[in-house]
């Protein structure tokens, strides 16, 4: 089978790759260039597209680099800096994977007569029904089944994770017994775009104007300021103009508009549902008993879910009272093993 797998210049496509080759596939390497601007960090840096270069050349296989930046910027920047205009808490990476590592991925292995496309995702696929599901990976610890949830059913029949099956301490050894020269290299943790020098704070400073608003308690009553309402997130605790000393309050509502903050104790987060807009689904809506996700590594859930009115949303209901997920975080839902995507949207 002709694969063409991303790699970006990390040990996951390294040894996704290398395990490709071992299985007798013909690969070809390919590293998506998605951010033009400053990148400190993340999988779009100069040494990064070297990295997954060389291990090519170790490999013996050819290496492409696709240059994406004005689809990237169409689907993950622009939307990112957008939804912190109006008060929304995005997911840079699974908009990504939506868009670019997938979608335009697909699109373009198609152009040039691949029959599958790879990544290093810790993910695995699964038959159930007739039907190819995301599951989680093998190490639970380094699971991204929640951020590539967003497989639409025909990429699913064409994608592979070759690592999803082996935990990060076998994919190392793996590296190693290799001899890849990212056997060591450490993970991305951040998004690609925001510098560490800089952070989201410069970033976003320099496309959008900021607003100053009032912190108030739930009856009205004023505790405080933010200099830049457009950087507070729902249960947000530090950085939001409260003096130190007193009881702990947390974000519970963000007023664009109105200019204003309103926090409240812990308790006041907790909630009994959550409505998910923009559902998909792996196999067909879903309703009933299953497990949620609200975050890349958070826990899941137990949950009824409650089909809506055929406008692609959906209510969660939870089992026990939940921390409220930020307007715009991506919610995924689980069968009950734990194992299986459903399907999944975003909080309204």
């Amino acid at each position: 089978m002709k694969v063409l797998c991303a790699m970006s210049g990390g040990v996951d496509s390294s040894v996704a790759a290398a395990e490709l080759l071992a299985a007798g596939h013909e690969v070809v390497g390919v590293t998506m260039r998605l951010w033009g601007g400053a990148s400190d960090t993340g999988c779009c840096s100069i040494a990064d597209v070297d990295d997954a270069r060389r291990v090519a050349q170790q490999l013996g296989i050819d290496h492409l680099v696709f240059n994406f930046t004005d689809d990237f910027d169409r689907h993950v920047v622009g939307p990112y800096v957008d939804a912190h205009r109006h008060g929304i808490t995005p997911n840079p990476c699974i908009e990504c994977n939506r868009h670019l590592k997938f979608a335009r991925l697909s699109e373009r292995a198609d152009l040039l007569g691949f029959d599958a496309v790879a990544t290093g995702h810790h993910a695995r696929i699964v038959e159930h029904d007739g039907r190819r599901h995301v599951a989680r990976g093998a190490d639970a610890a380094k699971d991204q089944s929640y951020v590539v949830h967003v497989l639409t059913p025909r990429e699913l029949t064409r994608t592979l994770f070759p690592v999803g099956h082996l935990t990060k301490d076998e994919v190392r050894a793996r590296a190693r017994a290799a001899g890849l020269r990212t056997a060591t290299k450490p993970d991305s943790q951040d998004v690609c775009f925001i510098t560490h020098t800089g952070g989201r704070e410069q970033f976003l400073g320099d496309r959008i104007p900021f607003h100053r608003a009032d912190v108030v308690d739930r009856a009205g009553r004023p505790l405080g300021s933010v200099d830049a309402v457009e950087l507070v997130t729902i249960g947000q605790r530090r950085g939001i103009g409260l003096p130190g000393g007193g009881p702990k309050r947390y974000v519970v509502d963000v007023d664009i508009a109105a200019q204003r903050v309103v926090v409240d104790d812990d308790a006041a987060l907790h909630v009994a549902s959550t409505r998910v807009r923009d559902t998909g689904w792996a196999a067909g809506e879903v309703a009933g008993d299953v497990l949620v996700q609200c975050s890349a590594h958070g826990a899941s859930r137990p949950a009824v879910l409650v089909g809506g009115d055929g406008d692609g949303t959906v209510e969660v209901h939870w089992q026990h009272p939940e921390r409220r997920v930020a307007p715009g975080q991506s919610v995924v839902f689980y069968d009950l093993t734990d194992e299986r995507v459903l399907g999944g949207g975003i909080a309204a």
